[in-house]
């Protein structure tokens, strides 16, 4: 695990509250959420996420998954979701998405969720999950947009940020 934060170098911005009854944050992921490729047994499922105390002016979310640990000079982006109605406040695990939400490729090259995956004998990934809270109904990405399109959309359309992380690591 490398001591990088890529929220760091982002204007910042209010947080509000994530939880997940998948794993908690700081937590090891549990094989639900882990891609077969990390580990035999791994079920893909996107996590159980739930957040509150986002601001008022809230008009959409985000969600992203993005393991900064990944042997690249991008890291690796497991899951980018956008325009998911404001009045959605939670996804259930392994679910459908909302209507309305777009789910873009990830670096695996398929739109939705791909599950922790750390190369063999590389030591822990973070998997950073975050909700964004957006102050537009919908973000102008196209469907074939990447995960970095998605992040500069966010950075000028961030009302406030939630995180939680979980840890994988294949021996």
């Amino acid at each position: 695990m490398y001591d990088f934060d890529p929220y760091s170098f982002l204007a910042p911005v209010p947080d509000f509250t994530l939880t997940s009854t998948s794993f908690a944050d700081g937590a090891t992921l549990p094989l639900r959420q882990v891609n077969p490729g990390g580990h035999p047994d791994g079920q893909d499922l996107s996590p159980q996420l739930s957040w509150s105390g986002f601001p008022e002016g809230t008009r959409s979310f985000a969600v992203t998954m993005y393991d900064p640990d990944a042997p690249t000079a991008s890291g690796f982006w497991h899951w980018a979701v956008a325009n998911i109605p404001a009045s959605v406040a939670s996804l259930a695990e392994g679910a459908p998405l909302p209507d309305g939400a777009l789910a873009l490729k990830n670096d695996g090259g398929f739109p939705g969720y791909m599950g922790a995956a750390p190369p063999a004998g590389h030591g822990p990934h973070r998997y950073m999950v975050v909700v964004h809270a957006v102050d537009v109904p919908a973000l102008d990405v196209d469907p074939n947009a990447t995960p970095a399109v998605l992040g500069f959309n966010l950075a000028f359309h961030t009302l406030a940020r939630a995180r939680i992380t979980g840890i994988f690591e294949v021996q």
